[in-house]
């Protein structure tokens, strides 16, 4: 009698945030990109450049605004840089409410 062949296992990417150090599937975070225009959110997760990878939780982007984002992207946060993640910051929700 023939063996049943095991359907193979498909590869989940998995990424760590860099605010709080935890290693998700590579969907469940937030992609943050270093670019010619600056430091961006990128939406698609498939930007050219250097990224580094965020939860959804505004914790997380303090801390990462703080010094771990700067030192994933092997850059320097100008003052437009972090503004503009400021205000993808106030669009999460509180760290209580999380989905």
């Amino acid at each position: 009698m023939a063996a049943k062949r095991a359907k193979p296992v498909r590869h989940t990417p998995v990424r760590t945030c860099v605010g709080c150090r935890e290693v998700l599937p590579k969907r469940a975070l937030i992609r943050v990109v270093r670019s010619p225009e600056g430091v961006r959110v990128d939406a698609t997760g498939k930007a050219p450049g250097r990224g580094a990878y965020l939860h959804d939780r505004r914790s997380c982007w303090e801390a990462g605004v703080r010094g771990a984002l700067a030192r994933a992207l092997r850059t320097e946060l100008t003052e437009a840089d972090r503004q503009h993640l400021a205000a993808a910051m106030e669009a999460l929700p509180d760290d209580g409410q999380a989905a």
